[in-house]
């Protein structure tokens, strides 16, 4: 009997959250489809007009995941980073950057092809604290954030596909708007950090199904 790429995705998260021995049956029409997955993340992001990269992470990557339809929705919490960039090429600046969660990460997991496909959206609020331009502090104060949240769009690549529970890479591009409540040196930020081009890649690994 030929079993289709869903049945197959199904019966896997069915091993995967209550052993070997489910993979010998099938699942109950009246079984709870949504599973709760949890995996370690960590990447990368790349400023495009700083020409400077942030980290991203360790963190744990938390999805809901429906899977007769492949939606999930779920959180991926950036522990605070920092950046390094150059102004005119030589006046260094160094922030601290907090990525604040502005809504629930959402997205599909396309598990009707052998090789998965994940797109997904997060959002975020992108903060800047400690600014220092050639050592000196700018005193931006404590809420100089994007004005509105940022939409970092992130998905597998075409020719790669996203494991169920052994992950894979996920990567976007996305912009970054204005800056606002950074004091006298709002214009100033403004005219370094937002634009478009930004780039991430998250890898996506070691996913356990939650009891």
């Amino acid at each position: 009997m030929t079993t289709t790429p869903t049945a197959r995705w199904r019966k896997r998260a069915a091993v995967a959250a209550t052993g070997a021995a489910v993979a010998l049956v099938p699942l109950a029409a009246h079984a709870a489809t949504i599973v709760t997955i949890n995996y370690d993340a960590q990447g990368t992001s790349h400023i495009a007009k700083t020409n400077s990269d942030v980290a991203l992470g360790p963190t744990t990557l938390r999805t809901d995941l429906d899977i007769d339809t492949g939606d999930f929705t779920g959180s991926l919490p950036l522990p605070g980073t920092s950046t390094e960039f150059k102004i005119a090429g030589f006046l260094p600046v160094k922030a601290n950057v907090d990525f604040v969660e502005a809504a629930p990460l959402t997205g599909n997991i396309n598990l009707t092809q052998t090789q998965a496909q994940v797109s997904s959206t997060a959002t975020y609020y992108v903060k800047l604290s400690n600014i220092k331009v050639a050592g000196f502090p700018t005193f931006a104060g404590s809420k100089c954030q994007t004005k509105v949240p940022v939409t970092i769009p992130v998905g597998t690549r075409p020719d790669e596909g996203f494991d169920l529970i052994n992950g894979g890479e996920l990567v976007g591009t996305y912009t970054i708007g204005k800056f606002e409540n950074c004091g006298i040196n709002t214009p100033l930020i403004n005219s370094l950090v937002p634009g478009s081009g930004n780039t991430v890649d998250i890898t996506v690994t070691n996913g356990v199904i939650a009891e």
